[in-house]
């Protein structure tokens, strides 16, 4: 991969490691649905003008159903499930437990006729990454049902950033990808439009809860997706989505340092096994970028 895939690799590991944080500290005081539909709104108004401007939108004529599908897929299961999870569960168990994604394209790829070879050294960085997520959730810091069900929202929030990648190499990949995120981020304003005026908050929320939405909106939605979009088109999606187990390594780092969470012993040997997947991952033999096999 070129150095400006590696540095687009970097840069979004350290983005998505980010949002855990302030969702954390954002439901605090505001519901999880209206953070949401926040955070959605803010990027769609930045995007969706410079998409029009550019002549962007054009080009999603005979791919809307993609691009709804990737709406809900990408924005609305998942960002409202990590949201929800995360008034029960801490910003850095968020983090790691989202670390189950490249795994589930895996399994999930052949269902989009979407075809990535594996080598050994890559599929055991894969395996082993799991096997830290597993022990994690078998034998770290969850428990109680308010836990669990934090649990069950991080498991759905991963089936949907699995399939959104897959959507994009499938079925918009090749294109101006302005365009389908900008498209997609107003799709899913108006789906949790109604959600959110129902669960609005009856007084204004704090300037900390405000500036947390609005690092979530502009920076972990609307820079990232643009990044994402581009590191799918040119990495694949299975590999683009090993991000996944690098971004704990930030949402630990801020979750310890500024809300004094803590893993345990269990779940400090968790983690350093999910991150020696991630550099068996990482390292497994390059090849060409993967295209998606017409069905």
């Amino acid at each position: 991969m070129s150095w400006r895939v590696w540095l687009t690799f970097g840069a979004l590991s350290v983005i998505w490691g980010v949002p855990y944080f302030f969702i954390r500290i954002a439901v605090q005081e505001v519901p999880p649905l209206v953070v949401v539909w926040g955070r959605i709104t803010l990027a769609a108004l930045i995007l969706l003008p410079i998409a029009w401007r550019r002549g962007a939108l054009a080009s999603l004529r005979g791919h809307w159903a993609a691009v709804w599908a990737f709406a809900v897929a990408e924005f609305v299961v998942p960002f409202s499930a990590i949201a929800v999870g995360e008034r029960w569960l801490g910003s850095a168990i968020t983090g790691i437990l989202i670390a189950g994604v490249p795994l589930t394209i895996v399994i999930l790829s052949r269902f989009f006729d979407v075809h990535e070879p594996l080598g050994r050294r890559r599929f055991l960085g894969l395996v082993t990454g799991f096997l830290g997520v597993a022990a994690l959730v078998g034998f770290g810091p969850v428990s109680g049902v308010q836990g669990w069900t934090g649990v069950g929202c991080m498991l759905l929030a991963t089936v949907g950033y699995a399939v959104g990648p897959l959507i994009i190499q499938r079925h918009l990949s090749g294109m101006d990808s302005l365009g389908p995120v900008a498209a997609s981020l107003t799709i899913a304003s108006l789906v949790l439009l109604l959600p959110a005026l129902l669960t609005f908050p009856a007084h204004l929320p704090s300037a900390l809860s405000l500036s947390s939405i609005a690092v979530l909106g502009v920076l972990c939605t609307a820079i990232a997706m643009l990044l994402m979009f581009y590191l799918v088109g040119q990495a694949g999606a299975s590999r683009a989505s090993i991000i996944t187990y690098i971004n704990p390594v930030v949402a630990t780092l801020l979750g310890a340092g500024f809300l004094h969470e803590r893993l345990g012993v269990v779940g400090t040997i968790a983690f350093g096994i999910i991150l020696i997947g991630s550099w068996l991952a990482t390292r497994a033999t390059a090849v060409g970028q993967p295209v998606a096999e017409p069905g």
